[in-house]
């Protein structure tokens, strides 16, 4: 086990839905003042919510796409909001929204600084390139993600479906350094 515990906050979590009917986005506009809509730059209309604190893209085919929510019931519970406001709204819904999550992003403090030179050299598929950006890219296979690791200890993880697969990600990769002795505190 790791010396610290690692310290994980969810920052963004993307949600992909649909309702599964087309959607006339000049009548939502119509009926709703707060969004944002102009076709002739973007096809789709966006839609913020107070609470929980996020936008979601709305358009006509009836897809979606939710982010800003801080956790995977948070993106779930705005898209439900969003089409709630939307039937409340007088705007002909049959369906409710499947979501999907699609992406979760995090960061993490692990509590320790890490040899980053010597980790590009240990860590499978990892590169290190400080005279392009000053953090190694480490693509984890299982779980499925990619995070990107300051020598301050500081990472981001993205890529996760699910906010386990970002505690189990980061977990091993702190249990590897932590192994491998490329962290120093």
């Amino acid at each position: 086990m790791p010396r610290t515990k690692a310290i994980v906050s969810i920052e963004n979590v993307v949600a992909s839905a649909s309702i599964n009917q087309k959607v006339d986005l000049n009548l939502i506009t119509k009926n709703f003042v707060d969004v944002e809509y102009h076709p002739d730059q973007f096809p789709g209309l966006v839609f913020r919510l107070k609470t929980p604190k996020t936008a979601t893209l709305i358009f006509s085919s009836g897809k979606m796409v939710c982010t800003g929510a801080k956790s995977e019931e948070l993106a779930r519970k705005a898209v439900q909001e969003v089409v709630r406001r939307l039937k409340k709204g007088s705007i002909p819904i049959k369906n409710e929204a499947e979501v999907q999550i699609q992406n979760i992003v995090a960061s993490a403090n692990l509590g320790g600084k890490v040899h980053l030179e010597e980790a590009a050299r240990t860590l499978p598929k990892s590169m290190y390139e400080p005279e392009q950006f000053p953090g190694l890219i480490h693509r984890m296979a299982d779980p499925k993600t990619v995070i990107l690791l300051f020598a301050s200890g500081k990472l981001v993880c993205t890529g996760a479906k699910r906010e386990s697969e970002v505690y189990r990600a980061v977990n091993n990769l702190h249990v590897l350094l932590e192994e491998k002795n490329l962290m120093i505190y």
